[in-house]
């Protein structure tokens, strides 16, 4: 039996594999190749919506993939979701070139083709763990999203529905059809 060794925050920080996308679950690499274009498309339109929204709002901050959150340690966990959102009170400050170690107020993953069930609900399961109070799971190929809350409540949003910022995100609606189209 071949051991796997174990990493730290700190060695994924300085870790370099080309080409793929890495996170740290309980001190083992989870590498992934990067996502397809459908993806990219649906981030960046709910980017650009929470940005536009957010920003009128001067609420906080709101930041793209690859940006890696610290969620646990001993083992450390790091987590990047696709797009997330910070209230301005919960911002590390200074700003610092490492992880912070906290979970976004709003985390939203975009479930990609090779993304399998059990993976996506155990990202989920790190962000609520975590502190996060809204995760938004949006998946293009069936054109529906799931929301899970802090709370353990659930709701599956219809690409004819809207996803809401709810307490995270006062007077945020955004239809999910305008994500896809």
């Amino acid at each position: 039996m071949v051991e796997t060794p174990e990493y730290t925050a700190e060695q994924l920080l300085h870790l370099n594999i080309p080409g793929a996308r890495t996170e740290l679950v309980r001190g083992v690499l989870a590498v992934r190749e990067p996502p397809g274009f459908r993806h990219g498309v649906v981030s960046g339109r709910l980017a650009r919506v929470l940005m536009n929204h957010v920003d009128a709002l001067r609420s906080g901050l709101v930041l793209s993939s690859e940006t890696g959150f610290k969620l646990a340690a001993n083992p450390d966990t790091v987590r990047a979701p696709d797009v997330c959102f910070i209230r301005n009170d919960r911002l590390p400050n200074p700003q610092f070139p490492g992880f912070a170690d906290l979970a976004p107020d709003l985390v939203v993953e975009v479930v990609s083709p090779g993304d399998r069930a059990g993976e996506v609900l155990a990202k989920v399961a790190d962000w609520l763990s975590a502190g996060a109070t809204l995760v938004w799971v949006v998946d293009p190929a069936r054109r529906e999203a799931r929301v899970y809350r802090a709370d353990g409540t659930q709701l599956l949003v219809r690409e004819s529905d809207s996803l809401e910022g709810e307490d995270v995100l006062p007077g945020l609606s955004v239809t999910l059809s305008s994500i896809f189209s």
